[in-house]
């Protein structure tokens, strides 16, 4: 009989886990128990995921706003900071803000509009259009942003960023200005100093900054790169990738992620003898179409994967095939035709007509984020995703 199913993708539920906890053996006992009970044998080419929360709290990878006060105060000689390009999350960015603002007695804080990086909207470009306002161009006060704008509530959350991040500010004992710009370089009319906290584009942020004259020059992966007083820290992303613990803490990104999905791997091996790909995932890539929310927050989507998982998709377009190559063709010849051609298909499609709508991204962005809505972000409670097949084609 013909393989009716092609990848399945499955989420494996694990003990709550905990500080100083051994993921890697407890990732490892799950798969191999969820394998006993659901009937489902372990192959070559498969792939277990571990979301890098329950990494991160197994390292117990966690800072204060204390520490993150601490490290600020230490990169910074001004008490003085413009703070810009924020994204609108109480998760990811409230805790570091109260951090932040502990360590300055005035933050210019500077939006983007007419949303944040990731999506998050105060308005709409429609509003924009009916006010006259360029994005690219315009500085607009806080003020002036009330007065063109009556309601900048969060589209899902209804909350008011603008506010919610100045009471904050507030509340640590600093004084706050409130700007809406899209150039980073237009922080400069206000302060030297600059903490910019965009993700994607912190690179080009920065270079264009020092080049138009920035005195002081820092992003959320500057800081938190180094244990402070005992903390967790990320060297490569310092705050960048940080999730809300309670009010005072936050939970870093992982660290060593490439050794522990190694680890992983070698273990699965020696108990099954079969070669399983493993990675670490975060947030998955990819928009939402009614609030205009990309989802990834966090610095990459994966920040480890075995070397199996390294590349890109080298697929054909089936319909493409069928409608060009093998349009004559029907039934148990068409098939035949198109099993032949993809056993023999070059094995770098790249620029092949053949291969045009098919998903030119890493396969690390592509698994993390069917990991991601796997396991979703409440209380599904299966942190560890088991996929098969996925490397399949027509012809397997």
């Amino acid at each position: 009989m013909d393989r009716l199913v092609g990848t399945v993708v499955r989420g494996l539920r694990a003990p709550i886990i905990s500080k100083g906890d051994d993921i890697a053996q407890i990732t490892v006992d799950s798969v191999l128990k969820a394998s006993e009970a659901e009937g489902f044998a372990l192959k070559d080419k498969d792939i277990v995921a571990v979301t890098e929360s329950v990494v991160a709290r197994a390292q117990g990878n966690y800072a204060t706003i204390d520490d993150i006060a601490y490290d600020v105060k230490q990169k910074f000689e001004s008490d003085t900071v413009g703070l810009i390009f924020p994204i609108l999350s109480r998760n990811r960015f409230a805790v570091c803000l109260r951090g932040i603002a502990k360590s300055f007695k005035k933050i210019y804080l500077m939006f983007s509009y007419p949303s944040d990086e990731v999506g998050n909207s105060f308005i709409d470009y429609d509003m924009l259009d009916a006010a006259g306002i360029n994005p690219w161009n315009d500085i607009i006060t806080e003020k002036e942003f009330r007065s063109l704008f009556s309601n900048t509530n969060h589209v899902f959350t209804g909350v008011d960023y603008i506010e919610y991040y100045s009471g904050l500010i507030r509340e640590s004992g600093a004084e706050v200005e409130v700007i809406f710009a899209n150039n980073p370089t237009s922080i400069l009319k206000y302060t030297d100093s600059v903490l910019t906290c965009d993700i994607h584009t912190r690179q080009r942020s920065k270079k264009l900054l020092k080049t138009a004259g920035s005195k002081t020059v820092y992003g959320l992966d500057d800081i938190l790169t180094a244990s402070v007083n005992n903390s967790g820290y990320n060297e490569n992303y310092g705050l960048l990738g940080s999730n809300k613990s309670t009010e005072n803490s936050v939970k870093l990104f992982p660290r060593n992620c490439n050794e522990l999905v190694n680890d992983i791997q070698i273990k699965l091996n020696e108990v099954t003898g079969k070669n399983i790909e493993v990675m670490v995932y975060g947030d998955g890539a990819f928009k939402d179409p009614v609030g205009k929310i990309w989802e990834l927050a966090d610095p990459v989507v994966s920040p480890g994967y075995t070397e199996g998982l390294v590349g890109t998709p080298n697929e054909l377009k089936l319909k493409y095939l069928a409608d060009n190559q093998f349009a004559g063709l029907k039934g148990d010849e068409l098939k035949a035709a198109i099993t032949k051609y993809i056993e023999n298909k070059n094995s770098d499609l790249k620029n092949s007509m053949e291969s045009q709508g098919t998903t030119p991204r890493r396969l690390t962005d592509l698994i993390g984020s069917l990991c991601d809505l796997t396991s979703g972000s409440g209380d599904k409670g299966t942190p560890i995703i088991y996929i098969q097949g996925y490397f399949d084609n027509y012809s397997v």
